[in-house]
């Protein structure tokens, strides 16, 4: 599918990244189909960056990650020069992890704005992990989930471990790690991982219609929830209470919270701004 948003979106570096803002939804559309979206370290770095930015500018109140072509992300791309050094130094694996697959993770998780994937074709390894991040994820009923890594001798990278236990629980993610089985959209939906399934003619309308949803909302109230929701997984009851009261100490300073305060009161329906 192609995610461009009404104007003629603008191509980033070497075409590999589309990327164009509309109606306040900052669209993130990998651009690599004939490799099955396989993410090169310069498109990893340039995903991290857009959404880096997209946290810091108040014009962007949410955010679509999609791609072109059969293939959402295929995984790392094994093939560049970057992922084979011809000499291995200790410590350079580890360093190349948390630099690249987690760095990139990390950043949708910490995106102050609800990040949406739109899956058009098949999530592979940290491809799979990059939707997974995501806050919600609609995906075509032709998409597939692949925790590839063990088909190549290789464990979870980019988050997977941490992730996919706390969305499906430990034995689902197991079964999913230790066999490399490709999961059907279906069957992703079925088990928590996907939040709707659609044609792949209705995926990017919906996307646009769920990202333009969000983007119409309290960006700060939901950038706090979703930060609450994040660290809940991690924490115990007291301190998530502590942080809930603190997070809406803060909120409650925002205009739109006033606002939507005030439409509450006078029965109307509220106009937030995003600030």
């Amino acid at each position: 599918m192609s995610a461009s948003p009404r104007e003629r979106p603008e191509k980033s570096r070497d075409s590999l990244i589309l990327h164009a803002t509309d109606n306040a939804v900052s669209w993130i559309t990998l651009n690599r189909p004939e490799a099955m979206n396989a993410l090169t370290p310069d498109q990893r770095d340039h995903l991290v960056q857009l959404l880096g930015d997209a946290s810091a500018d108040p014009a962007v109140r949410a955010v679509v990650i999609t791609a072109t072509g059969r293939g959402f992300c295929a995984g790392a791309d094994l093939r560049s020069g970057a992922a084979r050094p011809a000499e291995r130094v200790a410590g350079d694996v580890a360093r190349t992890i948390r630099l690249g697959a987690q760095r990139l993770v990390a950043a949708v998780l910490d995106c102050e704005k609800p990040v949406l994937a739109a899956v058009n074709g098949t999530a592979a390894g940290i491809g799979a992990h990059l939707a997974l991040a995501c806050d919600l994820v609609l995906a075509a009923e032709e998409a597939r989930f692949i925790e590839v890594f063990v088909r190549r001798g290789l464990i979870p990278d980019g988050g997977g471990a941490y992730l996919l236990p706390r969305l499906i629980g430990p034995r689902r993610a197991k079964e999913l790690m230790f066999f490399g089985d490709a999961l059907s959209a279906a069957d992703a939906e079925r088990l928590g991982l996907v939040n709707r399934v659609v044609p792949a003619a209705d995926l990017e309308k919906t996307a646009r219609e769920w990202a333009e949803r969000l983007a119409a909302g309290p960006t700060r109230a939901l950038a706090l929830t979703k930060h609450l929701v994040n660290a809940s997984l991690d924490t115990d009851r007291a301190t998530a209470f502590a942080a809930e009261a603190a997070a809406q100490e803060i909120n409650m300073t925002t205009a739109d919270a006033q606002e939507g305060v005030a439409s509450f009161v006078e029965r109307r329906a509220p106009r937030f701004e995003g600030h």
